[in-house]
């Protein structure tokens, strides 16, 4: 059985993502960090000139990432984890040199919290360090589901599409987006992945997401919304299929003084990119003469490990 020590050991082990400069990594002076140039270059909604699958989507599968950091800092995303006693890397220069907040609006790149759920926010934060309780433990380290909308910043993932049917691949369990028009699920029915209901517009994928069961924070500095949350998300799509950017809405009055928004680039993954425990963990096999390019299997995503295994203490003798 594993302690919270060894928990909190374990979340801090996981390398933080990298970023993307000419999609080549560049060791930064003084540091072991790999670094990567952030982007945020925007893309603007409009027709879809791409290619177009057989149901008439555009087509997007493949492999994608984001561009800028990982799960550690939601809105110093380059900045590392406040009040880490033993920073694994070191903060990427001053805050003016580091990435903007993933919050775009309001532009102070805050989370508009009212001031409970500012307070709440902080005591994790304060207790992340040394979680004396399981409440101070990132869910994500204990195998759950990284939720919406950090599934979109932890690791990189893959996108499937069938008629009527956009599927979200992450290391962290699968997301389903219906195209079909059927209604969402009864509101006490609440979701780790919440409940999707989308359509096309143009080069973009808007989506409506309710049912959130909102157990799964924004990052390790504990940003979170409550089971009421309301998110419309748009994915809007360069017509040469090489990148989107992620903008969701979030509108839950219970927790917000307003509703905000939050921007993550992203982009697409091919075999010219070398393979990687991060953005592109995939392996390149054969089959006969084609070359067939999977993401490996993940023990959460199989659940050979149960939520909160690591979340436990040893039973007394």
């Amino acid at each position: 059985m594993k302690t919270l020590a060894t928990a909190l050991t374990l979340l801090l082990a996981v390398t933080p993502q990298v970023h993307a400069q000419q999609n080549k990594p560049q060791a930064l002076a003084g540091t072991d960090r790999i670094h990567f140039e952030p982007s945020y270059a925007p893309v603007e909604s409009g027709k879809w000139s791409g290619k177009r699958l057989a149901d008439g989507q555009p087509d997007v599968e493949g492999h994608w990432s984001n561009t800028v950091a990982n799960h550690n800092n939601w809105t110093d995303p380059q900045g590392g984890i406040p009040g880490d006693p033993a920073p694994p890397r070191k903060p990427l220069g001053t805050r003016e040199e580091r990435a903007p907040s993933r919050v775009t609006d309001p532009a102070d790149g805050q989370v508009p919290f009212q001031p409970w759920a500012k307070a709440a926010q902080e005591d994790f934060l304060k207790n992340f360090h040394n979680p004396t309780k399981p409440q101070y433990i990132e869910p994500l380290a204990r195998c759950a589901p990284a939720g919406v909308p950090k599934s979109f910043i932890w690791h990189g993932y893959e996108i499937r599409q069938f008629p009527g049917y956009v599927v979200f691949l992450f290391n962290s369990g699968t997301r389903i987006i219906h195209l079909d028009g059927k209604p969402h699920l009864p509101a006490n029915i609440k979701l780790w992945n919440a409940d999707s209901r989308g359509h096309w517009e143009g080069n973009t994928l808007v989506v409506d997401v309710t049912n959130n069961n909102s157990k799964a924070l924004f990052g390790r500095t504990g940003e979170f919304a409550s089971e009421n949350v309301h998110i419309t998300e748009r994915y809007i799509f360069s017509n040469d299929g090489q990148r989107y950017n992620y903008v969701a809405t979030f509108d839950d009055p219970t927790v917000y003084t307003r509703p905000w928004t939050a921007t993550i680039p992203a982009k697409r993954r091919t075999a010219k990119d070398a393979v990687d425990g991060w953005h592109y963990e995939v392996a390149s096999n054969r089959a006969g003469k084609q070359q067939v390019i999977e993401r490996d299997e993940r023990i959460c995503t199989e659940n050979n490990i149960g939520f909160g295994h690591v979340a436990v203490t040893a039973p007394p003798r």
